[in-house]
């Protein structure tokens, strides 16, 4: 992406926007295809280049393939990832506006380039300003608002339409959430050589998930950002109620069960989220959302969560082991505490006794 031609292309778009003469700062990577500059436009206004080209990622998921389709496809399409499309990150952008929640507007667009210029939130990360001394529990708190005005929007769209056109609002369903699953039984043998995986094995895995995959997508009812959490969300205080929380990074949200958003904000990979305030951001949920059956929902909480924390160890051993990316190790043991504690509640006996079976205790921490 950084290639003569791809700057070309930059350069002709930021002129094309009147930002000709704007000053460009990149801002670091991360685990995606993104890449991101802050420009600072020649009356100090601030803004930020999107630059993804499509073409570096598998195809996203056509709504009419079949599981079978999906997965000859690639992993985009059979995890109803968005492969990085700018088209899918406006159009959820102009949802989530629509109903009064913070996401960056987009003053300049190319979609079929990769190319946007969005609003600047700035660098109030929740993580951040909370590192910074912030009390955690009024931001932890807002988000909850947030969550609470998205889903009390109901069902949302199959198509949302935005500034790049139309975009399909995908379900995350069974095939979606069991091939999240799998990617644990395929990259932990190859980060850690205790563990072996035969055909019998990954039968009985795929066995024991199917009941909480089948209940992830008939629950899913509302739309899901699907990476809901404090790296992810802009404190933005000068706003009122549920809009203080600016969103980013949501160019893959689904259709999804509503408890998919909550366990990523309150069982975080990538920092600690105590039992105590999990508790209270839970009581604030269902206070708000009191015609909920709360013993109903947390067992879809419970499941999904160990689901997903199963997903991202495999992801993060994928990318210490392919990627070369030590730094995710150190996130592990976090996750491997909360899918132990999620092991624990009821409807996960099957799960906890796949993991008993093949997983030793030296492996789980």
């Amino acid at each position: 992406m950084s290639s003569p031609d791809r700057e070309s292309q930059r350069l002709d778009f930021l002129k094309a926007a009147g930002l000709q003469d704007a000053a460009r700062a990149p801002l670091p990577g991360d685990a995606s295809t993104r890449r991101y500059e802050r420009l600072t436009a020649t009356d100090g206004t601030s803004l930020m280049l999107m630059d993804q080209v499509a073409a570096a990622e598998s195809p996203p998921c056509d709504p009419a393939w079949t599981p079978e389709e999906r997965k000859a496809k690639g992993w985009n399409a059979v995890a109803r990832l968005s492969a990085g499309r700018v088209e899918a990150f406006a159009a959820v952008a102009d949802h989530l506006r629509g109903l009064g929640l913070s996401a960056p507007a987009m003053p300049a667009l190319d979609a079929p380039e990769g190319l946007a210029v969005l609003e600047d939130f700035g660098d109030a990360l929740f993580a951040r300003v909370i590192e910074a001394g912030e009390d955690e529990t009024p931001l932890y708190l807002a988000a909850i608002e947030a969550l609470v005005r998205l889903h009390q929007a109901g069902n949302p769209p199959e198509v949302l339409s935005g500034a790049g056109g139309d975009w399909p609002l995908l379900t995350y369903d069974a095939t979606a959430l069991q091939g999240g699953a799998d990617l644990f039984v395929e990259w932990l043998p190859k980060l850690d050589p205790a563990l072996s995986f035969d055909a019998a094995a990954i039968a009985e895995w795929a066995e024991a998930w199917a009941p909480i995959t089948a209940a992830g997508e008939a629950g899913a009812v509302v739309m899901a950002h699907r990476d809901y959490h404090a790296e992810n969300l802009i404190w933005l205080p000068e706003r009122e109620g549920a809009a203080r929380v600016g969103m980013i990074d949501f160019q893959d949200a689904v259709r999804a069960h509503p408890s998919w958003d909550l366990h990523s904000l309150l069982q975080d990979a990538r920092r600690d989220v105590s039992p105590a305030l999990e508790a209270l951001a839970l009581d604030r949920y269902f206070a708000l959302r009191p015609e909920l059956d709360r013993a109903e929902f947390m067992k879809s909480y419970a499941g999904l969560a160990a689901l997903n924390e199963a997903r991202i160890l495999g992801i993060f051993a994928r990318l210490v082991v392919r990627d070369h990316k030590p730094k995710y190790a150190a996130f592990m043991p976090r996750m491997w505490a909360h899918l132990n504690t999620n092991l624990k509640q009821p409807g996960l006996e099957t799960v906890a006794a796949w993991f008993d079976k093949y997983v030793p205790a030296e492996s789980r921490k």
